[in-house]
């Protein structure tokens, strides 16, 4: 839990400086803006403003948006300082300022602040995930780039059937050489990806306990360890389903709005994206959610809608798997 006492600090992050607002009270108009540098001399500039006015680094919350790799480095200098610090997606803050004209790092800053000491009561400290989850989602994003840029030179062999050969050889053959070195670059990070996981055993026995669910592979089972920092981060599966945008809400007001129940579009869209493919394979290869598919489609519903059932379903299950720590069973399967 986070002291009453506080000093709350706004940080706007840019690649090469933090914009701060200091502010020790929400009705407080007056509030303090100073420039730094975005790396750790930076950051002990900052405690040591904190200090002048009394406060020890345990008496101070941090808040600033999730910017990416901006935001690595401030991340990792206060949690080795023990600043207790919040990271918060940017729609958040912003939809919490109401109407607003023009914006800068100044007024962005104590936006933050003003967000983080109203917010209080549902602010909990961010922690990083272990350096193995952090090496793993960029690894896993490196492989992402591999294979859209292989299916982008795939793509190129269409010239072959349309144009005269003298034309596109030589554009035919250097296509042939990168695809060629793509996949073998793919092939070479899918090692070291798996090499990665295996040197936690805890991780590891998670991800095969993932996998032990029919329809998820070693794609899905990874962006759920990302996902969910090794299932430490989501109590239950329906939070997680409702991170993933799988979860339908209604929306409905009074007696004369009644609009069909559907999924939000704010979600984690990749996480979202292999699970639609998870959906579709366990279909496929699991007789108890093929049953369950065709029965609801002869029902008149959707297909989408089915598949999106089924992905709650996976979740569910690999949740259970998970916290049970035994592999999944398919009971009534035949």
């Amino acid at each position: 839990m986070l002291k009453s006492k506080l000093l709350t600090i706004g940080i706007d992050v840019s690649k090469k400086k933090l914009d701060i607002t200091f502010i020790q009270d929400a009705s407080d108009k007056t509030h303090r803006h100073f420039i730094i540098s975005n790396c750790k001399k930076g950051v002990l500039q900052l405690l040591k403003e904190t200090q002048k006015l009394g406060y020890s680094p345990k008496e101070l919350l941090v808040c600033f948006e999730h910017t990416g790799i901006y935001s690595m480095p401030l991340c990792y200098y206060l949690q080795e300082l023990e600043v207790s610090y919040t990271m918060v997606p940017a729609i958040e803050i912003h939809r919490s300022k109401g109407l607003t004209r023009g914006k800068n790092d100044k007024v962005d800053s104590r936006d933050i602040a003003y967000y983080a000491i109203t917010h209080r009561h549902k602010i909990k400290p961010t922690q990083l995930p272990t350096k193995i989850l952090v090496k793993l989602k960029y690894l896993l994003s490196f492989r992402d780039k591999l294979v859209r840029a292989i299916g982008s030179f795939q793509r190129t062999k269409e010239l072959e059937g349309f144009l005269p050969k003298e034309m596109i050889e030589e554009v035919i053959f250097v296509n042939r050489q990168t695809i060629s070195l793509l996949k073998k670059r793919l092939k070479s990070i899918d090692q070291k990806i798996e090499e990665l996981i295996q040197t936690d055993p805890q991780l590891f026995e998670k991800f095969k306990l993932a996998k032990s669910v029919i329809g998820v592979g070693n794609q899905t089972a990874m962006q759920l360890l990302i996902t969910t920092q090794g299932f430490t981060t989501f109590d239950n599966w329906r939070k997680l389903a409702c991170y993933c945008g799988t979860a339908p809400f209604e929306y409905s007001s009074g007696s004369s709005i009644r609009g069909r129940t559907k999924v939000s579009p704010i979600a984690n869209k990749k996480l979202k994206s292999v699970l639609n493919m998870a959906a579709i394979t366990a279909i496929r290869y699991d007789p108890e959610l093929k049953k369950y598919y065709e029965r609801k489609l002869e029902e008149g519903k959707n297909a989408m809608l089915v598949i999106n059932s089924v992905r709650c379903k996976i979740l569910s299950r690999v949740m259970a798997t998970v916290k049970r720590e035994t592999p999944y069973v398919k009971l009534g399967a035949y």
